[in-house]
């Protein structure tokens, strides 16, 4: 940093900027003893998580602020209004605050500002002002109250929504779990009727030994052969039902549907007639198909159990309840459970589309937060796609790497956003959606989360039928993070305030 010789203040001058221009002349003179004019050459101030040392307001020049975004300083603001502060403006707050600055500030001109020690603003704000303090205090964490009970709100809106589809999701297989259940349990009690039937006659002690064998190998066989298109499905089906007719095979009609879902066609029938005396095919056939249907209802069973497994899995992994809050996060696996979760609520008119960069580093952070941001995101694109009317469109989800940051990518081909409010997505309750079917809390948060938890970067790309939101995350932040959280946080549109430099 370059500097030229501090100079002497004049008063005058000094009432000239708004901030000062109500004060007495013994505060001005005040202010002139205890502060100084200084000129900075084109480079830095004071970089973002030193010590806040100094208030500043500028004279003449023009100032630029940036925020570290994945190790890259990112500019936020930009103005050459006389009168913008920056710095140290939340020294009043004392020790209730880190006292650190959270930004950085460079001049791209020969400016002049008036600089005022940080000790000396917050003893000068408490004597002078001591009911503004108070009042400025009471905003401060008011402000930060609202912050939390905001969050709280949207973190359980998007709980809300997942729990839905979970619920959703789980109905469908307990409720064909059920299903099958019942129905092999009647099945069971066929193939008791079918067997006892088959027993009944003497001397068939060598034919049942051929038939527990072809039982076994029945088993074996189903599903092994490809899936067959319904129309090849439809041309088996009357193919067994003339077997079974011809053979003489009481209830063809129920039997050959079942046959084929289990891929079996008429060899295997003809395998069954050649080993077995004629009077016993009948029953013999109808035994076997009791078998099939039971093999075919544990399958069911099975993949619903499986299914539901998955979703209690999926739901784990969005919850992190049985993780760390800040760990190495595989951002795959998030996306994945999300999606599933979200599957009811997304439907089956929006295609989904997975381009994931496989070589794909961890990321570290709070995998439950970055879940609800992938939570929000998702719900604004699918709710941006059923605007349109038809309810269509694809939702394509891409990760990538960029250098030192991973990007996250979600990608829809709805209306898109209009380009005279993008700037204000990101503004808490600002919303685009009708009058209580959004709270304009979800992208605010996102960006928090985004920007100020995890040091990254949310932006939005958007024209009719191509939206996108890209989160950028680094993946190896510095060890030693500064605790921004317990600071005024502004988004992007409030940054440009132009009274403060924040």
């Amino acid at each position: 940093m370059t500097t030229i010789r501090p100079e002497k203040c004049d008063e005058q001058e000094l009432r000239t900027l708004f901030l000062f221009e109500k004060l007495t002349s013994a505060q001005l003179t005040q202010l002139c003893q205890d502060g100084h004019v200084e000129w900075f050459d084109p480079g830095p101030v004071y970089q973002e998580g030193d010590p806040a040392a100094a208030f500043y307001v500028l004279f003449q020049g023009t100032v630029v602020v940036s925020r570290r975004v994945g190790g890259q300083d990112v500019d936020v603001s930009r103005t050459a209004v006389p009168g913008v502060y920056a710095g140290a403006f939340q020294a009043y707050l004392g020790d209730q605050v880190p006292q650190l600055y959270n930004n950085s500030l460079r001049v791209t001109e020969r400016s002049k500002f008036f600089v005022l020690p940080a000790e000396t603003f917050a003893k000068i704000m408490n004597e002078w002002f001591p009911m503004a303090v108070h009042l400025l205090e009471g905003l401060f964490f008011g402000a930060k109250n609202v912050q939390e009970a905001v969050g709280q709100r949207e973190r359980l809106l998007a709980l809300g929504t997942v729990t839905a589809g979970l619920t959703h999701e789980l109905n469908n297989p307990a409720a064909a779990a059920v299903r099958a259940t019942s129905a092999l349990r009647e099945r069971i009690a066929r193939v008791r009727q079918e067997f006892a039937e088959l027993v009944a006659e003497p001397h068939r002690g060598q034919a049942l030994v051929h038939l527990s064998a072809l039982q076994e190998l029945t088993v074996d066989q189903i599903g092994q052969a490809p899936p067959l298109s319904p129309l090849q499905a439809a041309d088996r089906e009357d193919e067994l039902g003339d077997w079974l007719e011809e053979h003489s095979v009481a209830d063809s009609g129920q039997l050959a549907p079942v046959l084929v879902q289990a891929n079996l066609g008429t060899d295997w029938l003809d395998r069954i007639a050649g080993a077995l005396p004629e009077d016993l095919l009948d029953n013999a056939v109808n035994w076997l198909g009791c078998t099939v249907e039971a093999e075919l209802l544990l399958n069911e069973i099975e993949d619903a159990t499986h299914r539901v497994s998955a979703l209690v899995e999926a739901a784990k992994q969005y919850s992190q309840l049985d993780r760390a809050p800040y760990q190495n996060a595989d951002v795959h696996e998030q996306l994945d459970s999300t999606l599933l979760l979200l599957a009811a609520k997304i439907g089956p008119d929006i295609t989904v589309v997975r381009d994931y960069d496989g070589t794909l580093p961890g990321v570290p952070g709070y995998p439950a937060e970055l879940n609800q941001v992938w939570t929000n995101l998702i719900d604004n694109a699918t709710w941006a796609m059923r605007s349109t009317g038809d309810g269509h469109g694809t939702l394509t989800v891409r990760t990538a790497q960029e250098g030192d940051l991973v990007l996250v990518e979600f990608r829809d081909t709805g209306p898109g956003v209009p380009a005279d409010v993008q700037s204000r997505v990101f503004d808490p309750f600002f919303t685009t959606k009708p009058v209580g079917e959004g709270t304009g809390l979800g992208l605010d948060i996102s960006w928090r989360i985004i920007v100020t938890r995890h040091h990254g970067d949310l932006r939005l790309q958007s024209v009719p039928g191509d939206t996108r939101f890209q989160v950028r995350l680094p993946i190896d932040p510095a060890e030693t993070e500064t605790e921004t959280e317990t600071q005024t946080e502004t988004g992007p549109a409030e940054a440009d305030t132009p009274q403060e430099v924040p």
